[in-house]
């Protein structure tokens, strides 16, 4: 039994697509936890067993995970968190403890990239993502940290601005180059380490896209398959929190986004090597291509 937690997410979607029609699973059942099973699709709904509720809640999950082999782990968005550890590590104790008591052999979890560097202590979200991995490393489960880059999807957020005015914005200067993936590309590793549960120990699996691109190479990209012209524009950290907080975001969840930011900007991400097990395929342009150009014409 595979259960995945997030399967309304864009990769734990994308996942449950892989699993069902892709790579069918051998002889595996799949079971996941979902606040909504509406927001499944009606393809997916006769196919898996559905348990409702959060993957943070200690009944839910200790129906969850017994007879579970395998678990795919992600933390929902928590934009009102009092704080980060509440938000990551607080979210998953239940899960870590019930991963024990029931036996559950491999966890995948999907994570971030900076571990080990100088500013891995003071990266917000980054920070907070760490401390949940060693917080499930602690229980003796085998376990994968997908250990991941900004990605690619997060653009879906800014279609309008890209759309209408042909600008795009982030906060990290506009020539530095940085890894990024796609999140299908992130769902595919998760497919092959939960089909594949041969591992034991626990590491992490960075995802780090075939290159690293720049603000501006991101921009010629996306003007030469858009067909039309998109420029950067920087923002500010300032300016970036402000954001932030007209949405109603808590304010420990905003400090964290922004002391994430400034340590891209710094290079938290440019630490791992691409190799051939670290890169993964998807192009920035194939993205742009695939997903991003039928987003603007929807």
């Amino acid at each position: 039994m595979i259960l995945i937690t997030t399967p309304t997410g864009r990769i734990g979607s994308r996942l449950l697509d892989i699993l069902l029609n892709e790579n069918p699973v051998r002889g595996e059942e799949l079971r996941v936890i979902v606040r909504d099973p509406e927001k499944l699709p009606d393809t997916v709904r006769g196919r898996v067993d559905i348990l409702t509720g959060s993957h943070g809640d200690p009944e839910v999950v200790d129906r969850a995970f017994a007879g579970t082999d395998a678990v795919f782990w992600v933390v929902p968005p928590a934009p009102r968190a009092p704080s980060l550890d509440a938000a990551y590590s607080g979210f998953t104790r239940a899960a870590a403890k019930a991963f024990t008591e029931h036996g559950v052999g491999h966890v995948v979890g999907v994570s971030a990239l900076g571990r080990g560097t100088a500013a891995a202590g003071h990266a917000g979200h980054v920070t907070a993502s760490l401390a949940m991995d060693d917080l499930i490393a602690s229980t003796g489960v085998a376990y994968r940290a997908l250990a991941n880059p900004t990605f690619m999807d997060n653009l879906l957020r800014q279609v309008t601005s890209i759309r209408d005015d042909g600008v795009f914005t982030d906060t990290v200067a506009a020539d530095r180059k940085v890894p990024m993936a796609a999140t299908g590309d992130i769902a595919a590793a998760a497919a092959g380490l939960l089909l594949d549960r041969s591992w034991t120990g626990t590491d992490e699996v960075p995802v780090l896209g075939p290159e690293d691109l720049s603000a501006n190479d991101m921009v010629r990209i996306m003007s030469d398959v858009l067909g039309r012209p998109v420029r950067y524009e920087r923002q500010s950290l300032d300016d970036f929190r402000a954001g932030l907080t007209g949405y109603g975001f808590g304010e420990a969840v905003i400090d964290g986004y922004v002391e994430m930011m400034r340590s891209k900007d710094e290079g938290i991400d440019v630490g791992v090597p691409r190799t051939s097990r670290t890169a993964s395929p998807t192009t920035f342009r194939a993205w742009c291509e695939e997903v991003l150009k039928p987003a603007t014409r929807a």
